[in-house]
């Protein structure tokens, strides 16, 4: 693999603020805990009735409130997605240090939240109100609420950033292509300060009905918890999750200048298509396998250096066995050994076009704390798997470099490189997690 000095890139990007809604708590500090004690988000639906339909349970955000961060009528004219952005938003922001009110420059600062489907709860409430009482009911404010880019529209409003504006819509790398569109922006000057991430809410009949009937879910209703099962041998789909999560991304010297703590670099990304079919990936791994190098190769490190994988392993059969394969491509059969992985939609399940943000939250806040979330209900390992999944309790490493992978329906490949701040000249020192 040829590489490249990350110093090539003149502007360089830090992560500033994490702000997290997931199935494992409102907040941030809640999440991380969640992850940390290998705590399963999946239960019984409570979000409406779920008693006729084939599979009956997902991961929920618990007690999320949305007048906290939103005035209730605009709770009412938005979707649960874009009320999940906006309070991960708040927490990222606030996280930070980054008060736009009174900020100089909120040109300077732009948005980039990602989601797979948009108000997709809006949009079949919508459907429904048509059916049953007529085109004369449908809310004006439908359309606004279900179109993917209103969360970042909301995000900009509510902060005040008047910067560049972006909604990714690549399914389950949405919000990784995200992070790496608001790079590009910082790298370009474009602008100094990105709010970037993802946000879902398809916990719902139609998706629910809809992934049931390709055979994408776990069908295990009487056991939620164990459902969600990566790389183990007994797993049968996917768990269904919702959530947001938003990285403040910012120019290092903009950051430095208003003394912001910096939490980790985002030293290069990757992104790749299959061109190959709507929802299987592509067969010999190469093209996944690109999107990897590619960021390897942005950031200026080798596989070597990589301490920790957060992978996109989902828990289907197939994909997860299609995963390991090409981490072993990448890595080579004793790199890919060595590297400690984990799926950590063990526990939130799958968050589809917040997941990939979430995911890259995770990485900066695992080297930050020294810690490796586990890959639970890992009970009997697939032998075609055969890696570190660090499997079901927490893990302490010391970890300079980490990288996150997102692949999609479509055949959409991304990944994130990311490295432990150390200070300025902390990124050149390529150390392993090993500390070789």
């Amino acid at each position: 693999m040829v590489t490249r000095e990350a110093s090539n890139h003149t502007r360089r990007v830090v992560v500033t603020g994490i702000g997290m809604v997931t199935p494992l708590g409102t907040d941030r500090e809640t999440s991380w805990q969640g992850l940390i004690e290998g705590r399963s988000g999946a239960g019984p639906i409570t979000l409406f009735d779920a008693s006729d339909l084939p599979v009956r349970f997902g991961c929920e955000v618990p007690d999320f409130d949305p007048t906290v961060v939103l005035e209730r009528k605009t709770v009412r004219r938005t979707d649960r997605y874009t009320h999940l952005a906006v309070a991960a938003a708040r927490e990222a922001a606030a996280d930070a240090g980054l008060e736009l009110s009174s900020y100089t420059q909120p040109q300077r600062v732009g948005v980039a939240v990602a989601t797979g489907m948009g108000g997709l709860q809006t949009l079949l409430e919508g459907a429904r109100t048509m059916d049953s009482d007529g085109p004369d009911r449908v809310s004006p404010f439908a359309l606004p609420a279900l179109i993917p880019n209103m969360a970042s529209a909301w995000v900009s409003i509510e902060l005040g950033a008047m910067g560049p504006v972006s909604a990714a819509c690549t399914a389950c790398a949405a919000s990784t292509m995200g992070i790496a569109d608001a790079t590009l922006y910082l790298r370009n000057n474009l602008a100094d300060v990105m709010i970037a991430g993802g946000s879902e809410a398809v916990i719902n009949p139609l998706a629910i009905t809809g992934f049931a009937a390709a055979r994408a879910l776990s069908q295990r209703n009487d056991d939620p918890r164990r459902a969600s099962r990566p790389f183990d041998s007994d797993r049968d789909g996917l768990v269904m999750g919702e959530g947001a999560s938003v990285l403040v991304l910012e120019e290092l010297e903009h950051a430095q200048a208003r003394r912001a703590r910096i939490y980790a670099e985002l030293l290069g990304f990757g992104l790749s298509a299959d061109a190959e079919h709507i929802t299987a990936s592509d067969p010999t791994g190469k093209s996944p396998a690109r999107a990897i190098g590619l960021a390897l190769d942005d950031a200026g490190v080798s596989p070597h250096d990589i301490g920790y994988i957060n992978a996109h392993a989902t828990s289907t059969p197939v994909g997860d066995t299609a995963e390991t394969n090409v981490i072993r491509l990448v890595f080579g059969d004793e790199g890919a050994r060595s590297t400690p992985i984990s799926s950590t939609k063990s526990m939130t399940g799958h968050m589809f076009g917040a997941a990939g943000a979430t995911e890259a939250a995770i990485c900066v806040l695992a080297m930050s704390y020294g810690l490796l979330p586990p890959t639970i209900n890992h009970e009997s390992p697939d032998p075609d798997c055969g890696l570190d999944y660090i499997p079901n309790d927490v893990r302490p490493a010391n970890v300079t470099h980490s990288l996150t992978t997102s692949f999609a329906f479509g055949g959409h490949n991304a990944a994130l490189v990311f490295h432990r701040w150390d200070g300025p000249e902390g990124r050149r020192t390529g150390k392993h997690h090993d500390g070789s």
